[in-house]
């Protein structure tokens, strides 16, 4: 199981996304969404890393991107965004018997609910909610229809503490994580992951095999 300490950043109480933005460039360590689960099946593997850290009330996180072609058709929050080129959050908290999953689209349409599995009750965050997730994608918010040829590209995601059920006063414990890189519709289907996955068929909605996170 690999394991991941979220830093505390004082430096960022207050600031803006775009201040977060470009603080990512300049500290903190990648970590790699590079597990291919399943080679045979779906052989692709774009190139894709990382950062975490945290304020004294928010969850930051900056994907970095670069695969071979992109698509991103969808532009309302909880449209099924994993058919896209998506980067992917999923997060369970201390002791807790469900997790939460945050899809994000190359363009920052997001996706989140609340679960205990694939095939269980699924409880989809409020819009007020998903208003509060605030997004800077590097390629804009306009949609578009897949695009051939090398591209690299950045999202970085703002996730309030309270969203995921963690109280910013009490942060010295340990939860689980897993994130994501996937295109479920795109001209090369992929299914990458942080921690290694050990189904038979591609499937992100496994908390057994989610790392650790360490605030």
């Amino acid at each position: 199981m690999k394991t991941l300490r979220i830093e505390h950043a004082v430096e960022l109480n207050d600031k803006s996304l775009r201040f977060v933005d470009d603080y990512f460039d300049h500290h903190l360590h990648f970590g790699y969404i590079d597990m291919l689960n399943w080679p045979r099946e779906f052989p692709y593997k774009p190139m894709v890393r990382f950062k975490a850290v945290r304020s004294d009330s928010k969850l930051y996180l900056k994907y970095y991107v670069v695969e071979k072609s992109i698509r991103a058709i969808w532009n309302n929050d909880q449209d099924p965004v994993w058919t896209d080129s998506c980067v992917e959050f999923f997060f369970r908290p201390s002791e807790a018997d469900f997790y939460y999953n945050f899809e994000f689209n190359c363009i920052g349409t997001c996706l989140a609910t609340q679960r205990k599995g694939r095939n269980e009750v699924v409880v989809p965050l409020s819009a007020e909610q998903l208003n509060a997730i605030a997004r800077f994608p590097s390629l804009g918010t306009k949609p578009f229809e897949e695009k051939s040829g090398l591209t690299e590209w950045k999202l970085t995601v703002e996730i309030p503490l309270e969203i995921i059920g963690l109280n910013s006063e009490n942060l010295r414990q340990k939860a689980t994580a897993n994130f994501y890189k996937c295109g479920d519709e795109t001209k090369s289907p992929h299914y990458l992951s942080w921690n290694h996955i050990q189904t038979e068929k591609p499937d992100f909605h496994r908390p057994e095999f989610f790392g650790e996170i360490i605030f």
